[in-house]
């Protein structure tokens, strides 16, 4: 039986960190980081992220290898189909709009809450260590020198109810804020009294393409779709500007959600 990608990965990090003759101590001063985040790595105790591997190659001067490696074959490995696709497009799109009725999307969720999200879902161990980061991984189209515009409204259920424990929303809440910040990331809540909305049926994004085109994707408790056609995508967009025209403003949202924050604290 072969190895995964991300095996192949580790042991290269490790084969060519030696080949350039150079100690896990070294190399942790040439990224940024301590000899034992090294360790870990080459171990498989701990996941490198694409920032890492940038310095990574920089340092022990592969010429962009593991860069490469990383987007071609580990990002997306343990994926399902589906949802590789729908990444392609998420990395694509110049704007994204999104509603979640339950949790804080991924885009914007620290690793404590995917964490402890994940592990709801009955991951644990390195299959769990795996998904944080790959989910983490994809909040990097937000670093980008043009990043999308992202859009969500959310229902404040999201921000009351507890996902891991009270420092983890604590946590979670106050980076929510921080991204807030961001002039390319707009949020806004529909609050608890507000009543039933059909938004509550489930969570969905649009991605606007440099293409020109769109596409949808949907998610639910037995399987998740990425539309391409149109039309579907169009019936998408008519249930966001529904839930758009249900949301507090920004103001109002921004003050709310301060306040949701005072209350984990």
């Amino acid at each position: 039986m072969g190895i995964s990608p991300s095996e192949f990965l580790v042991r290269e990090i490790r084969r060519r960190r030696v080949a350039a003759n150079m100690t896990q101590i070294v190399l942790a001063q040439r990224t940024f980081c301590s000899d034992s985040h090294i360790s870990n790595i080459e171990q498989g105790k701990a996941t490198p992220d694409e920032k890492f591997l940038r310095l990574l190659d920089e340092a022990l001067e592969t010429s962009g290898f593991f860069v490469n490696l990383w987007q071609e074959l580990v990002r997306d490995a343990a994926s399902p189909v589906w949802l590789r696709e729908w990444l392609e497009y998420e990395r694509e799109a110049l704007t994204l709009r999104g509603y979640e009725p339950a949790f804080v999307p991924g885009l914007l969720q620290t690793e404590a809450y995917a964490r402890a999200l994940l592990r709801i879902g009955g991951l644990s161990g390195a299959r769990l260590d795996e998904k944080v980061a790959e989910r983490l991984s994809r909040q990097a189209i937000l670093d980008r020198e043009t990043p999308p515009e992202l859009f969500l409204v959310l229902d404040e259920m999201v921000l009351r109810r507890r996902c891991g424990g009270h420092d983890v929303m604590s946590h979670q809440v106050e980076h929510l804020l921080a991204q807030m910040e961001r002039p390319n990331v707009h949020v806004n809540l529909i609050p608890v009294d507000h009543g039933i909305y059909p938004g509550l049926q489930g969570s969905f994004v649009i991605a606007d393409l440099s293409s020109g085109l769109r596409a949808g994707y949907i998610d639910n408790q037995l399987d998740a779709q990425v539309f391409e056609g149109q039309v579907d995508v169009a019936r998408l967009g008519v249930r966001w500007d529904g839930l758009t025209s249900e949301a507090l403003p920004g103001r109002q949202t921004l003050d709310m959600v301060r306040e949701v924050a005072k209350s984990w604290m």
